[in-house]
């Protein structure tokens, strides 16, 4: 890499925070470790990195709680790392702005890909060519802005809603499945939890549907995906 991306690494466990510094490191990253939850907002302030590897259970500050002052102050990646295989606890990173979650013990090839798959859809989504606002219904998509207006108001969204958002105005039209949502938005090139597009569609209907119960904008093709409609 000419220049080295920083991921901050915030685990407790001492072996497995050097595991993951050493190994990150001879990937190329340039990586500060820290052990709580206080530690990781100072190091994070201090000095802001590309990307947050993010562990639930910690001392002084729980992960979670991380997760949701991070998110308040940037929209920097955050993956969080869970003992847990729980759908509470990868709901509930998701629902504060998540954008990933690995389930300990992982390997680290597949923490490796899915930091890889993170990178590559910010630098695609950097590429990608800027339309003005677009009309969706009464729900206005700044794309440049990264900002939803509904009926001239602005709509709070989280980032990886927003993502899923943009992705879909793109391809307006177009019915896409849960295996090339995860490809385009979230940047797997591998088979991952397609529960995360569930939920985050879920948000995203809460955000711009009249009636989020029965959808008019995002709409489910039942057995393939879903597709964005502008109403007419």
């Amino acid at each position: 890499m000419a220049m080295a991306r920083r991921i901050l690494v915030v685990e407790d466990e001492p072996t497995l925070r050097e595991t993951l510094a050493e190994a990150l490191e001879a990937e190329g990253y340039r990586v500060r470790a820290v052990g709580d939850g206080r530690a990781a907002l100072a190091a994070f302030r201090a000095d802001p990195p590309d990307l947050v590897l993010l562990d639930v259970m910690l001392p002084e500050l729980s992960g979670i709680e991380v997760c949701r002052i991070l998110r308040a102050e940037s929209a920097v990646p955050i993956v969080m790392l869970t003992a847990r295989d729980s759908e509470v606890d990868k709901v509930v990173g998701l629902e504060l702005g998540a954008d990933d979650y690995v389930t300990k013990p992982f390997s680290l090839r597949e923490l490796s890909a899915r930091l890889r798959a993170i990178f590559r859809r910010g630098e695609q989504l950097a590429a990608e060519p800027t339309p003005p606002l677009v009309d969706v219904g009464s729900v206005q998509v700044d794309l440049a802005g990264h900002r939803v207006l509904r009926d001239g108001r602005e709509v709070a969204m989280k980032p990886k809603v927003f993502e899923l958002l943009a992705f879909l105005v793109r391809h307006a039209g177009q019915v896409m499945s849960r295996d090339q949502l995860l490809e385009r938005v979230w940047g797997y090139d591998y088979g991952g939890e397609t529960r995360t597009v569930d939920v985050h569609v879920h948000w995203l209907r809460a955000a711009i549907e009249p009636d989020p119960a029965n959808p008019t904008i995002v709409q489910t093709v039942r057995g393939v995906g879903y597709v964005l409609r502008r109403p007419g």
